[in-house]
């Protein structure tokens, strides 16, 4: 099931968080409940996906952007992600998950979200593309940013743009064997 009611905590603890900047970062405490694991006692990967929902829906709301897409009507969605697990997080264990825009390409925002352990290890680092949408479908994030007086965003890091390039060169649709 969806995490509700932590998802309300988190809005509810950073109501009246300062503004960040569109680039700012995020940063909150978690931690890891038996509902989240899996049968080897970690942190499961899909709930890792999930819970970084927890960083960027705040995130959302400290840059303007949640005033706006509640504005303008708009939604935000994931249009694709990138995913390393490199450090376990068991039951108990508390994390603290780090979460940023990174830039903009013509169609989309990118994020890029982090846990780390408390002996600070990343245990996990995930990339996002994420899309605005509204009536007529994406909206250029340039609208975006202008909505929220933002002055533009720097340049996609180069691990961003190699993951961009990557995903240009898969098909789509999927191949299918039958």
């Amino acid at each position: 099931m969806y995490p509700f009611i932590r998802m309300f905590k988190e809005l509810y603890l950073f109501r009246k968080a300062p503004r960040l900047p569109v680039t700012g970062t995020h940063v909150s405490r978690h931690r890891c409940w038996p509902w989240d694991i899996d049968f080897w006692m970690e942190l499961n990967n899909g709930r890792t996906l999930t819970l970084y929902d927890l960083g960027r829906i705040p995130l959302a709301q400290r840059t303007g952007f949640m005033a706006v897409l509640r504005r303008r009507k708009w939604g935000l969605t994931v249009a694709g992600s990138c995913t390393r697990y490199r450090r376990r997080i068991r039951p108990f264990e508390s994390f603290e998950m780090r979460s940023q825009a990174v830039g903009v390409d013509h169609r989309f925002v990118y994020l890029e979200q982090s846990m780390w352990k408390n002996n600070g290890e990343c245990a996990s680092h995930a990339m996002y593309r994420t899309a605005v949408t509204g009536p007529k479908g994406i909206v250029p994030p340039a609208e975006l940013l202008a909505e929220i007086g933002a002055e533009g965003m720097p340049e996609l890091p180069d691990h961003i743009k190699a993951w961009i390039a990557a995903e240009d060169a898969r098909p789509w649709p999927p191949m299918s064997e039958g």
